[in-house]
Order: structure tokens, then C-alpha cells, then sequence
């Protein structure tokens, strides 16, 4: 199948495959006389489990990690156990994360009654205070990363 049929297939867009093929998660595909990539039901398979891997927001580490444990079956599945167990647990730092972030929020929207001219806003005013609030958690300086808002995890 031509990459446009896998596309349709997997509801994959085209510039996603080909990012996967670069970046070594699909193998590149056989060429046909005309140069077109000719994919099989192999590259749908494998298309269709990193995306399973994507929706669950893993990294593409972890989704080649899983590749490889997937592509040598007599391997110990305690690695892919492990994996899960470890995106488990940056799950739940982000989650306390945003949890922090929505009290932070909150608190800073009570700052303002909604009404009146900006200069007496209680937002802005609280927004031009020296220092950042800190939302990075205990959790996160232990797991060897610096916390970005917006960007949890490395990989």
C-alpha cells in the first residue's frame, strides 16, 4: 500500500509516518520501480501500536524501548512492566502539578473582582511581584529533571 492508503488506515497523517520512519521508530518501507514507498501490513501493525503509545503520551524513547522488547518476543516482559511503572509515575507528579497550577489559579483570579479599570486590577498587580511561584514538585528535582510548565519529561 502506497502511504497515503496507510495514512487512511491508521488516521496517521503522512508527515507523521515519514517523521517515524526518520526518527527509526517504522522501518523504512520497500520502494517500487516508480520510487513510491510500498508499505505492508508489518508497517500498519507497528504504526498503529506507537500510536496506541503516543495516546497514552509516552516519549519516543519509551515507545522504542517497547518497540524492541516487542520485536525479540522471548524478551522479559519485566522491562515493559518497569517502563509503564516509571510513566506511571510521571503521570502522577504532573498531575499533582496541574493541581498546584489550578490552586495557584484560582487564587490569583480572586486577586480581581472582573470589573473596573486595569490599573486597579488585582491580577495584574499580583502578576508584576518579584519571584516566580515555585510548581515544580519534591518528586521532580528526585527524578533528575527540571520542571517547564507545559513540558514534563524529557525523551
Amino acid at each position: 500500500m502506497k502511504i497515503g492508503e496507510l495514512a487512511n488506515r491508521t488516521g496517521c497523517p503522512v508527515e507523521t509516518i515519514r517523521y517515524y520512519e526518520r526518527e527509526g521508530l517504522l522501518p523504512a518501507p520497500k520502494r517500487s520501480a516508480g520510487n513510491y514507498r510500498q508499505y505492508d501490513a508489518s508497517h500498519e501493525e507497528r504504526l498503529l501500536f506507537i500510536r496506541h503509545c503516543r495516546s497514552l503520551d509516552m516519549t519516543q524513547d519509551e515507545i522504542r524501548t517497547l518497540l524492541a522488547l516487542r520485536d525479540r518476543p522471548d524478551a522479559d516482559c519485566g522491562a515493559a512492566n518497569q517502563l509503564i511503572e516509571e510513566h506511571l509515575h510521571h503521570v502522577e507528579v504532573r498531575i499533582a502539578e496541574l493541581h498546584s497550577l489550578r490552586s495557584q489559579l484560582k487564587d490569583l483570579r480572586n486577586q480581581c473582582s472582573g470589573a473596573g479599570a486595569s490599573e486597579a486590577c488585582g491580577i495584574l498587580r499580583e502578576l508584576q511581584q518579584p519571584g516566580v511561584p515555585q510548581v515544580a514538585s519534591e518528586d521532580c528535582a528526585h527524578a533528575g529533571h527540571l520542571h517547564v510548565p507545559g513540558v514534563h519529561r524529557r525523551g
